[in-house]
């Protein structure tokens, strides 16, 4: 699968290429930002028309990594709806397919900012969830041991910028797993606040490749004195 393994607040933790993040110690899947139903919000709004194929690119996606780790539990961390009225107009078709991946799992919604409350498509509704030392939210907080998303953060490298997961030794933010979203540098000021000096970013693709994340919120060093 071409993951990358590393270890979270003494929890084992697998950040997979399409953007998910395994537990395997927990039998545990999550994805973040999935925002269903983007095209129909924008549309409903008078924006600019996207095609409406963005909420099957993203179960498609979904389906292909809970057939390859068959979870007993899935985490959708926050913003898995643009908003509540993206969430109840998902066609006939669309709820069937959420139906049938939440089939014999444990499946939770965890509210976000577009999202904040319960939608009526299965699984349970929570504002966070501890399992083993890490506690899952949406947005991040200055507590430690903590998975969230929100920020949707990502990372160029050769040229080209792909979603990112962020990790230090006491958080890590997910990248957004829907296929239309858009993201924030991960040496934005707002995401660099919340990690310590030189955090690791997770590039997603064909294989995900881990990289440092520069530190740039403060001035460079220099050696010796200049007059």
């Amino acid at each position: 699968m071409a993951s990358h393994s590393f270890t979270l607040c003494d929890t084992r933790c697998q950040a997979l290429p399409s953007g998910a993040l395994l537990l395997p110690d927990h039998d545990t899947l999550c994805v973040s930002d999935l925002h269903l139903g983007k095209s129909d919000r924008i549309a409903r709004r008078g924006g600019t028309m996207l095609p409406p194929y963005e909420v099957q690119a993203t179960l498609d996606k979904l389906q292909s990594d809970i057939s390859a780790t068959n979870p007993a539990t899935l985490i959708c961390l926050g913003d898995s709806f643009d908003d509540l009225t993206a969430a109840q107009s998902l066609s006939d078709d669309m709820q069937i397919w959420l139906t049938r991946l939440q089939a014999g799992r444990r499946w939770i919604w965890i509210e976000g900012n577009h999202d904040p409350g319960p939608v009526d498509l299965g699984g349970s509704h929570l504002a966070q969830l501890t399992i083993g030392t890490l506690t899952f939210r949406h947005i991040a907080t200055s507590q430690k041991a903590e998975v969230s998303g929100h920020y949707h953060p990502k990372f160029q490298i050769a040229g080209r910028s792909r979603p990112a997961f962020i990790y230090d030794a006491s958080r890590l933010i997910l990248p957004a797993y829907g296929a239309y979203t858009g993201g924030l540098s991960a040496n934005h000021p707002d995401l660099r606040a919340l990690f310590g000096p030189q955090p690791i970013a997770v590039l997603t693709g064909a294989k995900a490749i881990s990289v440092p994340v520069t530190n740039t919120r403060r001035p460079p060093r220099f050696p010796g004195r200049f007059g």
